[in-house]
């Protein structure tokens, strides 16, 4: 397999918008090499509770679950719009999701964070464009650590009602 990894290990914006529209391009050709090459080995990929089975987990099932989309639903995704923070090694996507067999159209956006060593994704963060359900609840990501991030878990405080 070919690494995407950058020699000069710096994050730059033309690195990160290279990295996300070349792992755009590979996912739309369904080469799992050129999918597994974005990504650390370890990369995590999360959604939404329920979506998927949970994260998907490592580089490799990365590549073969989002090969299986092409194959099962037709898969063809666009990056509409890029943030990128190369400091921070952090970049933030709005992208379309066509499911082409099934005439169905995905919108959302992404949380990408890199390896400033490597240059390669460490993880991707995925939300979609959704009504907030009527009965209330929490909607977060399935299996994300968000209180081991240190982001808020419950409200900083109390509102009178």
């Amino acid at each position: 397999m070919t690494s995407f990894a950058s020699p000069e290990s710096v994050l730059t914006h033309e690195h990160i918008e290279s990295a996300i529209r070349g792992y755009f391009d590979a996912c739309n050709e369904a080469d799992p090499d050129r999918i597994a090459a974005y990504f650390m080995p370890d990369g995590v990929h999360y959604f939404p509770p329920g979506m998927y089975e949970g994260p998907f987990v490592g580089a490799e099932t990365i590549a073969r679950r989002w090969c299986e989309a092409v194959a099962n639903f037709g898969s063809i995704w666009t990056v509409d719009s890029l943030i990128t923070d190369p400091a921070t090694g952090r970049a933030v996507i709005e992208w379309s999701h066509f499911k082409t067999f099934q005439d169905t159209l995905l919108r959302g956006d992404e949380w990408y964070r890199f390896d400033h060593a490597t240059g390669l994704i460490i993880e991707i963060r995925a939300y979609y464009a959704a009504p907030q359900p009527p009965q209330g609840g929490r909607l977060e990501l399935g299996g994300f650590d968000y209180e081991g991030r240190g982001i808020a878990t419950v409200a900083p405080f109390q509102r009178a009602r």
